[in-house]
């Protein structure tokens, strides 16, 4: 420990502090975003599942807390649910239990964790369109709906489930499909500015581009700032399991872009392009997950740049913990305030996300040194 980061042992001892009190009511469930101080809770299948217990794991990995453990593994055991009834599974399957099977697996070496992340990867790797090279993301939402030729910038964040399937086994074909859908986000989804496109669209018989789609952000040409986040994140994580100098430019670039976009408090707005007369509603989720991404660069980069990575993490996570952070307040569950779910949707805007509570513990156990990452 040093005097830079005796803040993030404070922030680190608070979490552990509020985790341990919120967890009692929270329990084997699955939250998302806080209402009115209440982290409401989705069902098993929803994207989200996996961030709770991850966050769990990354506590338990410091505190040897049983009871965080048992949570977590309780968990996990309910997404079995999931896999069963299929349908719901989607894009999101790396999201789900790279932070659940992954995560036990690599903390504690459980059989059942390795066996359940395997099942996973391979139903995550069975959504690859081959004529696309793109990993498909969701299913219809409604009756006739063909979203078969979407493929979203957030599954970058997906893809470790692939490489690791390919170092537990042995077998590279889960590899060849991560490189794959890397590529074409490579081609298709990351301006030459670093920002980032949230959904591209292909024709799924083909596998030609033919359009693209705002999804979350403002527009199709605006600048999502979780998207970027996702970039930047995805981006270093696939240059960390395959060495390819094209992913590290593309992680580079799109964190020069996030950086040179940020407002004073470094905290992201939820879109970088917005016009004068829409809300600029932070997005904290956004800036955590950057942060991690950051965090990762600087270890992957030369001692010059390193730093300047190293750094614009820890300002991002400080001011996070300094400016949004709810430690002091006893009526909210979520740990840093106002996170922005789907602007466009008016879902879930100015609340603490679970995402967003993760990152946040991921990059403060990054800067505090406690072990490798889940991803």
């Amino acid at each position: 420990m040093n005097v830079q980061t005796d803040w993030a042992q404070s922030a680190w001892n608070q979490v552990i502090g509020k985790v341990s009190h919120t967890s009692a009511r929270i329990g084997p469930a699955f939250p998302h975003a806080s209402v009115n101080g209440t982290y409401a809770l989705e069902p098993a299948h929803w994207w989200t599942a996996g961030f709770w217990p991850g966050l769990l794991w990354l506590l338990y990995r410091d505190t040897k807390d049983e009871a965080l453990r048992n949570i977590a593994e309780a968990c996990e055991e309910k997404l079995d649910q999931v896999i069963a009834d299929y349908y719901r599974l989607d894009h999101d399957i790396g999201f789900m239990w790279t932070l659940t099977g992954v995560a036990r697996y690599k903390l504690l070496g459980n059989e059942d964790s390795k066996r359940r992340a395997l099942l996973a990867a391979n139903l995550l790797a069975a959504r690859f369109n081959i004529q696309g090279k793109y990993i498909r993301a969701w299913n219809p939402w409604k009756p006739g709906e063909n979203n078969a030729g979407w493929a979203i910038i957030d599954c970058m964040m997906n893809l470790p489930l692939l490489h690791w399937a390919s170092e537990a086994t042995g077998d590279p074909r889960f590899k060849h499909i991560a490189v794959a859908h890397a590529d074409t986000v490579l081609e298709h989804f990351i301006r030459p500015d670093g920002s980032a496109y949230h959904i591209v669209i292909f024709d799924p018989l083909t596998g030609e581009k033919v359009g693209v789609n705002g999804g979350q952000g403002y527009s199709a040409e605006s600048a999502w700032s979780r998207g970027t986040a996702w970039a930047l994140y995805g981006m270093a994580l696939s240059y960390r399991h395959t060495g390819d100098e094209r992913y590290l430019q593309a992680a580079k670039r799109a964190a020069h872009f996030f950086l040179a976009n940020l407002p004073e408090d470094h905290v992201p707005h939820w879109d970088f392009r917005l016009p004068a007369e829409v809300p600029k509603h932070r997005d904290s989720s956004a800036g955590a997950c950057a942060a991690c991404g950051l965090l990762l660069l600087a270890k992957q980069v030369d001692v010059v740049e390193s730093e300047l990575y190293r750094q614009a993490g820890e300002r991002i996570l400080r001011s996070l913990y300094e400016r949004y952070g709810t430690f002091d307040k006893e009526d909210e569950e979520g740990l840093i305030l106002h996170g922005t779910s789907h602007y466009p949707e008016g879902r879930n805007i100015d609340v603490p996300l679970i995402y967003g509570d993760y990152y946040f513990v991921e990059g403060l156990s990054q800067l505090l040194g406690h072990g490798e990452l889940f991803w």
